[in-house]
């Protein structure tokens, strides 16, 4: 006789497994948009490595703790690869743009933060209800360009006007952009990436969110190194970059 205890379905996933689907999902579409910028999945994986070890720090900081519980900074790192989705709105030309950028280009450039929102917000409207666990990824894809002077965008928000989550992307990203080498130009050394950040405390980021990253800084550099570009993602950039470039030529 079989046992009461057996399921009802079998074949039916279990809770875990569907949220784990869900998150491969995310991260693969999350590649394919920073692909467009000659990046990598190394890239997302250094940045949620970097949040992650930031976000527990600041955890232990009377300002930060309420909010940084174990479970918010779990959702934070499985939100990060979505920080960036709105640049598949960007034209190569732009994107890939080795020089400096036009005006108007810089402000097609700044339109991936809102795009990027008013998507899920469209989307949790089409299926019928917004949903709590997308709160911290709409702050990350919307606040992320902020700074902490208010001279960011796409809101100029200032201070604690930017949500935490936010600040502390801010920071994350930017030491990824400066250590990383791109097709057209070397990143810097780590103590040279410490040094830019510490001179934009209280200008691009919040002070106690630099003073946090001056404590882990060895951290981050031991995530940059772990997960470090290699001569083959550098060869894919290029290539990328080749034919876009040959693509706009053609039309």
């Amino acid at each position: 006789m079989p046992s009461s205890s057996t399921p009802a379905t079998a074949s039916t996933p279990a809770a875990d497994e569907v949220q784990h689907a869900l998150r491969v999902v995310v991260f693969a579409m999350a590649t394919l948009a920073e692909q467009r910028e000659s990046d990598t999945e190394s890239h997302i994986l250094r940045v949620q490595g970097y949040v992650r070890v930031l976000a527990k720090q600041l955890s232990t900081h009377p300002a930060f703790a309420a909010m940084l519980t174990p479970a918010t900074i779990d959702t934070l790192c499985h939100s990060v690869p979505l920080y960036d989705m709105g640049s598949v709105g960007v034209p190569d030309r732009i994107l890939l743009k080795p020089g400096r950028l036009t005006a108007d280009e810089v402000n097609i450039m700044r339109t991936h933060t809102t795009a990027g929102y008013e998507a899920l917000m469209r989307a949790e409207k089409t299926m019928g209800r917004p949903s709590p666990l997308l709160d911290l990824a709409k702050e990350l894809i919307l606040s992320h360009q902020e700074k902490w002077d208010g001279s960011g965008y796409p809101q100029r928000l200032a201070g604690t006007q930017i949500p935490a989550s936010a600040r502390i992307l801010a920071l994350a990203d930017v030491y990824d952009a400066l250590i990383t080498n791109k097709v057209y130009k070397d990143g810097v050394p780590h103590t040279k990436a410490v040094q830019i950040i510490l001179s934009e405390r209280g200008a691009h980021f919040d002070p106690d969110v630099v003073d946090a990253f001056l404590v882990v800084e060895t951290e981050f550099h031991t995530i940059a190194q772990r997960f470090a570009e290699t001569d083959a993602d550098m060869q894919r950039r290029m290539e990328y970059m080749a034919n876009a470039i040959a693509e706009n030529a053609e039309l």
